[in-house]
C-alpha cells in the first residue's frame, strides 16, 4: 500500500468525518459485516474508509507489519506468508479486518498459547469520537485507551493503523484428529496440551476441536514442518470437519495442510454452515463455482435470508415454525467446559459445534492492571478458558423472543464466562454493565467521545442501535 497511499486514506477518512453534522452519530460506512446482529439505519452520513484496507508495510527483521485498520485478514496473509510470517492469531474467515478482530475481538488455534489478536498489537492509531487521530501504546499517555478498546465495537472510536508482532511459520501442517468418546476426557486431555504444548511425544503448535455429540469428539492438533510431501485439498469437493471423523479412539487420524490451507481450512464451508445452503450436497457442490466456495459469499445468501425471509418462508411451507438464530462464540473456564456442553448437547438442538482454547498472553503486557488487563472483556491472567462456538438455528418459543440465547447467556454466567458480542445479546443492563466494563469504559468514554459522538456498547451490542 505505501504510506503515501495510507495517508491518502486517512485525509479520505477525516473528510468523511468532517462532513457528518455535528449533532449526528460517527459510525462506518461499510457496506459489509461480519457482525451477526441487526442495527438501525444511520440517518447521517458515515465514514469512508475504503481507502484503509491494505497492508502499509512488512519488516521480516522486526517481525512487525503496518496496517491500515479495514484491512481484511485474506489480505494481510497474502503479505506476510512470502516473508515466512504470519499475523500470531489468524481468525478463521478470510473477510474479517484486523481493526475489527482489535475492537471486536478475535480467536483461533493458536490462541492457547499466543492469547487474542490485540494482544499482538504493539501501538495502534485511533479516531476517536471527536475527530482527534490518536496513537495509543501500552504506556504513555493514551495507554487506558490502547487497554480499553479491545471489545469496544466502535464506541471509542475506528481503528485507522495497527502496528503488529508476526510469527515465524512453516510451509505446511501436520494434523492428528485424536477422537474422543466423552467431553470430559477431552476437557482434561486439552488443559494438559495447553499446560506442556505437546501431545504424545509431538510438539502442538495448533489447537481446536469439533464436538459431533457428547459421545463424539474430537480434538486436532497441528504442527509445523518444513518437511515435503502430499497435502490434501479442502477447497473444492473435500470437506474439512467432516475429514476429522474417524472411528479410532486410540489411533490418531493424520493429514497434512500448508500453511496457507490450514489458515483457511474453515472458510471455504464456513466451518460447517455452508450445510445450510445446500453446498455441501456432492451433486450441487460439483456444480458450484470453486470461488464461490468461501464465507464471503455465503454472507451475501445470509443477506438475502434476512432481507426475504427465505429461511423462515420455506419453514412455513413445510408447516415448521420460523426459527430463532442462535449463532455465538461463548467462553468459559476450561474446568467448566463439560459443564457447558454436556447441557448444550443436551438442552440447544444445534451440532456440531467448535472448541477453541485460549490463555492471555504471558506475561501481561507492560502498564496492564495485572487482574483485569483488558477491561471490557476481563478474562482472567493465567486460566485457560475455551470458546465454544455455534451457529445454526433453533424453532422458535413463542411468546418469548430469544428465548434459546438467553438460556445460553444465564448458563454461561452461571459458568464464569462471556459471551462475545458480534451477534445478538439480550443482557439486563446493570448485567451487561458487570460484565463488559461499564464503568471503565464510561471513564474511557468521557475523556475520549465526551460529546457522545459514538454510540454506547450497551445501545449498539444489545439495543442494536
Amino acid at each position: 500500500m505505501g504510506s503515501q497511499a495510507f495517508r491518502q486514506g486517512v485525509e479520505t477518512l477525516l473528510s468523511s468525518y468532517r462532513a457528518i453534522p455535528a449533532d449526528g452519530t460517527v459510525r462506518l460506512a461499510k457496506k459489509t459485516s461480519n457482525l451477526f446482529r441487526k442495527r438501525a439505519k444511520n440517518p447521517y452520513p458515515g465514514l469512508d474508509v475504503s481507502g484503509l484496507d491494505r497492508v502499509i508495510s512488512v519488516d521480516p527483521d522486526a517481525r512487525t507489519a503496518d496496517v491500515a485498520g479495514m484491512c481484511t485478514y485474506e489480505d494481510l496473509v497474502d503479505a506476510t506468508l512470502p516473508y515466512g510470517l504470519a499475523p500470531t492469531v489468524v481468525p478463521q474467515l478470510k473477510t474479517i479486518t484486523l481493526g475489527g478482530a482489535v475492537t471486536g475481538l478475535g480467536i483461533e488455534s493458536t490462541s492457547f498459547r499466543s492469547g487474542l489478536p490485540h494482544e499482538a498489537v504493539r501501538e495502534i492509531e485511533i479516531l476517536t469520537g471527536e475527530g482527534e487521530l490518536i496513537t495509543a501504546t501500552p504506556t504513555g499517555d493514551n495507554s487506558d485507551l490502547y487497554f480499553g478498546f479491545p471489545n469496544s465495537y466502535g464506541t471509542l472510536g475506528y481503528s485507522v493503523r495497527l502496528r503488529i508482532d508476526l510469527e515465524p511459520v512453516k510451509r505446511f501442517v501436520e494434523l492428528r484428529h485424536v477422537r474422543f468418546t466423552d467431553i470430559a476426557t477431552l476437557q482434561t486431555t486439552m488443559d494438559t496440551i495447553v499446560a506442556e504444548q505437546s501431545y504424545d511425544g509431538e510438539r502442538v503448535d495448533y489447537l481446536d476441536g469439533v464436538a459431533f455429540t457428547a459421545n463424539e469428539a474430537y480434538l486436532t492438533l497441528g504442527r509445523q514442518t518444513d518437511d515435503p510431501g502430499p497435502v490434501s485439498d479442502y477447497t473444492g469437493m473435500g470437506i474439512f470437519y467432516r475429514s476429522i471423523q474417524h472411528d479410532s479412539a486410540s489411533t490418531p487420524k493424520r493429514d497434512r495442510l500448508t500453511i496457507h490451507d490450514y489458515l483457511w481450512r474453515w472458510d471455504t464451508d464456513w466451518f460447517w454452515c455452508s450445510r445450510a445452503f445446500g453446498a455441501q450436497n456432492p451433486r450441487i457442490r460439483k456444480f458450484w463455482p470453486k470461488k464461490l466456495l468461501r464465507s464471503s459469499f455465503y454472507w451475501k445468501l445470509i443477506g438475502y435470508d434476512q432481507r426475504f425471509d427465505i429461511g423462515d418462508r420455506l419453514n412455513a411451507r413445510k408447516g415448521l415454525p420460523p426459527g430463532e438464530r442462535v449463532v455465538q462464540d461463548i467462553e468459559v473456564p476450561i474446568e467448566r467446559l463439560t459443564d457447558f456442553v454436556e447441557w448444550f448437547l443436551r438442552d440447544i438442538p444445534i451440532e456440531p459445534i467448535w472448541l477453541c482454547p485460549l490463555k492471555l498472553r504471558e506475561p501481561a503486557q507492560v502498564g496492564a492492571d495485572a487482574h483485569r488487563p483488558w477491561p471490557l472483556y476481563p478474562l482472567e491472567p493465567q486460566r485457560t478458558y475455551v470458546n465454544v462456538g455455534f451457529w445454526s438455528a433453533v424453532p422458535v418459543t413463542p411468546g418469548d423472543p430469544g428465548h434459546a440465547n438467553k438460556l445460553i447467556e444465564r448458563k454461561v454466567a452461571d459458568l464464569d464466562g462471556h459471551k462475545s458480542l458480534y451477534s445478538e445479546s439480550f443482557y439486563a443492563e446493570d448485567e451487561f454493565d458487570e460484565l463488559y466494563g461499564g464503568e471503565q469504559l464510561r471513564l474511557l468514554k468521557k475523556r475520549y467521545d465526551p460529546n457522545s459522538r459514538l454510540l454506547d456498547l450497551y445501545a449498539k451490542a444489545v439495543k442494536r442501535q
